[in-house]
């Protein structure tokens, strides 16, 4: 058997051509030394070199020894395993394409140059076929696929295995989301179609599967999904799932929560760990409760602890502010990464987040006050730019009482229902003396609104006055909407008693007020005992009575059960 040492052979060898006439040419010379660790062996049927002597036996084997140059350009950085399975591929031995080396041997043929270009059912063509064939139909195989790729750039990317990968991913993904979605469909008792709540995220079984790719790799993945209509909350479970498996690599990493002077984390890892959390902040959903306001504080955390930018550590802020609602004491408990600093926890960071609420707030008020004049505003994009903030963001709702209240000067035309929804975004509890004063005489506010603002007026001079309790009788249940005769009223008429009975409070109301006044001109008088309590208490629950009457009237609504939630709070 006859060898041939070749080094540092270029690929242009492993044409046919080529491959003879370099052979002549290297034979009466010494190998030279290589300056490479990376050497092959790779045995090529000499049947496949036509233009060697005829009196060469078919079969003689010529050992190659090839010193791969590990550059950035064209090279390849298959392993040898894969050149291995190249040869077998030219001696005609049968060998098993798998996922684990499917990419790495299309990278090595694609360098060796082993294409239909130069043969007929070549290596590069079957693998081709494997890839769409059986890769791409599976989700499962295209993730290992892709992971494979991962250190097969760029000679991966430019073959496209990459972008096909990452379609198959997405397109499976899709797929599986629009069968679970038909599946949870279920006849309720009345014949109609409705989605069961059971079983709700059974189309996320990939979830953990996306959990192996790097980073970047998996920033794409995402970032496809996103552009595809995956649901958010299947995109935020996937973050919050790759953020743990991430995370969990480095065990000591959760020392710096106990003590927060320490640096547990290398270098290296604090440079991933700063691009990890960057890149899932860059990947939040965009919908309000795609993911748990504890897991945004995590993120907050190891923001901070990685000192990753501004912007990051802003935006997650901005998230964490927007659902503050559903934060415990926990997550506010933001350790101090400052070693420099005093304090055990981050005040800072939690003053930062609650002061831009509220600035936010009065912007957001005297947006809407400056747009509702606006004939052509329509209510429901005025409503919706006020739910955009939660309730506990403002505190006070004056602004934006002065808001609506333009409103519906500008559209006299909404109906009764459409003023009673809009002033239902107002919170009257927390309308200031002045801007219920003017509520309690506004004609544009629908009447159940009045009720509410006469309510919370009665509260306030109740508090003022000083008494403790209401009379046993305002704890007893509502009149039932009955004429003196016991029959039913009808809608009309009681409309018409409510209004005859909101202008007799109004009247009532400023003698209240009055009183008042007069109260506190003559404090010392009042001290002395010369206010007259009993005169004074009948009053307000003559009041009373009747705002409940109204409330009852118009129904249980949220509104009506926060008041009568505020006279509990009212007791001194």
């Amino acid at each position: 058997m006859t060898h041939l040492h070749l080094l540092a052979v270029p690929s242009a060898l492993f044409r046919p051509h080529s491959i003879a006439r370099h052979l002549f040419d290297q034979i009466a010379q010494p190998p030279p030394v290589p300056t490479r660790k990376t050497l092959l062996r790779l045995f090529i049927a000499v049947s496949s070199l036509p233009h060697l002597k005829p009196s060469a036996p078919p079969w003689t084997e010529v050992l190659l020894l090839c010193t791969l140059h590990r550059t950035g350009g064209g090279s390849t950085s298959g392993t040898t395993e894969a050149f291995e399975l190249a040869a077998k591929f030219c001696y005609g031995v049968n060998f098993e394409i798998t996922t684990t080396n499917v990419a790495q041997l299309r990278c090595v043929s694609e360098y060796l140059e082993m294409t239909d270009q130069y043969a007929v059912e070549s290596l590069a063509s079957r693998l081709e076929t494997f890839i769409d064939g059986v890769v791409c139909k599976s989700l499962e195989m295209s993730v290992e696929v892709l992971h494979q790729c991962e250190n097969l750039l760029p000679l991966s990317e430019d073959l496209k295995i990459v972008g096909r990968c990452i379609d198959a991913i997405v397109s499976k993904a899709c797929a599986e989301q629009i069968a679970s979605s038909f599946s949870r469909l279920e006849y309720s008792s009345s014949g109609r179609l409705h989605m069961s709540k059971q079983a709700k995220n059974s189309g996320d079984w990939w979830i953990e599967d996306l959990s192996i790719l790097r980073v970047d790799f998996y920033q794409r993945v995402i970032e496809a999904m996103k552009c595809r209509g995956v649901r958010p909350e299947s995109i935020g479970a996937s973050l919050v799932h790759f953020a743990e498996k991430y995370f969990k690599k480095e065990p000591n990493i959760w020392n710096i929560l106990i003590d927060p002077k320490v640096e547990p984390v290398s270098n290296s890892f604090a440079c991933e760990g700063r691009l990890v959390i960057e890149s899932i902040v860059s990947l939040l959903p965009a919908e309000k409760h795609a993911v748990q306001i504890g897991f945004l504080f995590g993120l907050l955390r190891s923001a901070m602890m990685f000192d990753c930018t501004m912007s990051c550590r802003l935006t997650l802020e901005r998230r964490v502010g927007s659902q503050l609602e559903m934060a415990t004491l926990d997550d506010l408990l933001i350790p101090s990464f400052q070693h420099a600093g005093d304090t055990l926890f981050d005040v800072d960071t939690v003053h930062r987040i609650l002061s831009s609420l509220v600035k936010v707030a009065n912007l957001v008020d005297n947006y809407l006050a400056e747009i509702a004049p606006d004939a052509n505003l329509k209510l429901a994009n005025f409503i919706a730019i006020v739910d955009t903030l939660p309730g506990f963001a403002r505190a006070t709702d004056d602004g934006l009482y002065r808001a609506v209240d333009i409103y519906l000067k500008a559209h006299q035309e909404l109906s009764d229902s459409e003023r009673r929804r809009l002033c239902k975004v107002i919170d009257f509890q927390k309308l200031s003396l002045d801007a219920s004063g003017h509520a309690a005489q506004n004609e544009r506010l629908p009447l159940q609104a009045t009720v509410q603002v006469l309510y919370m007026e009665q509260l306030r001079l109740r508090n003022a006055l000083g008494f403790s309790t209401f009379d046993a009788d305002t704890k007893t249940s509502h009149p039932s909407r009955r004429t003196a005769h016991g029959s039913p009223t009808s809608p009309r008429d009681a409309y018409a008693s409510l209004r005859r009975e909101n202008r007799e409070l109004k009247v009532e109301l400023g003698r209240m007020r009055a009183r008042l006044s007069d109260l506190e001109r003559g404090r010392a008088g009042v001290r002395d005992g010369d206010l007259d309590k009993p005169s004074s208490a009948k009053a307000v629950i003559s009041m009373s009575r009747k705002i409940g009457r109204k409330l009852h009237l118009f129904g249980s609504s949220k509104s009506s059960q926060g008041l009568e939630s505020g006279v509990i709070a009212g007791k001194t």
